[in-house]
């Protein structure tokens, strides 16, 4: 083959590999990538948006996709959080709690809706967050219970729950201490897993030392969002 025609030939090989398609990320990829990876707050919301527009076409296909509802109810729930709208914060406990009820060994679902009550406890405080949102404390905790019983051996929750309970008690030292060291052990069969268990190793650090305070704030930057300017 003349050489011009071998040049040729590789680039139109080369041209074709890098035209075809990636396999598109699923929306839960896009929630990870947005809760732990995102730089700022646009390109976490830019990130949430399109999990959620993924979620929703999911939905209009198979209105009964578990994996899908609990995404919609998770991104509507972070869209909240990033914008600070009521309404979405709303939204996504409706959703979380509808899915809960028709699915209620759903271990991931009672740890979204644990998730929600307590965040939104941390971030208005308890009066403000019950009067305005209907979150609980007691009710957070008692879903991620659920969630650690129903989750099998899966660091997400254990370390969920470290997390979790650190933040919203800095004197919770002894019990969050126990469900770290569990998740650092724990299987981690999926990404959010893996990210998850890595937090759960990071925040011995402190607490193995007694620091509550220490951390509490380290949870605040470990749990989703918590590196960016909210």
């Amino acid at each position: 083959m003349p050489l011009s025609r071998f040049l040729a030939a590789g680039a139109l090989a080369i041209a074709i590999v890098m035209a075809a398609p990636a396999a598109a990320a699923t929306p839960r990829e896009i929630l990870t990538d947005a809760a732990f990876t995102a730089t700022n707050k646009a390109e976490a919301l830019a990130q949430v948006e399109t999990a959620l527009a993924g979620a929703r076409a999911i939905l209009l296909r198979n209105g009964n996709d578990r994996e899908a509802q609990l995404q919609q109810a998770i991104a509507i729930g972070y869209r909240a959080k990033l914008k600070k709208a009521r309404s979405d914060a709303v939204e996504a406990k409706r959703l979380m709690e509808a899915l809960v009820a028709a699915d209620p060994r759903n271990a991931e679902a009672h740890a979204a809706l644990a998730g929600w009550h307590l965040d939104a406890v941390n971030t208005l405080g308890a009066f403000v967050a019950r009067a305005a949102l209907g979150a609980d404390r007691t009710k957070g905790r008692a879903e991620m219970d659920l969630a650690l019983r129903l989750g099998g051996n899966r660091a997400l929750f254990p370390s969920m729950a470290a997390l979790l309970r650190i933040q919203s008690d800095r004197t919770d030292v002894v019990a969050a201490r126990a469900l770290a060291q569990q998740a650092t052990t724990a299987a981690a069969p999926t990404p959010i897993d893996r990210v998850m268990q890595r937090a759960a190793t990071a925040l011995l650090t402190p607490l193995r030392a007694g620091d509550g305070s220490g951390g509490q704030a380290l949870a605040n930057r470990l749990l989703p969002f918590g590196r960016l300017d909210l």
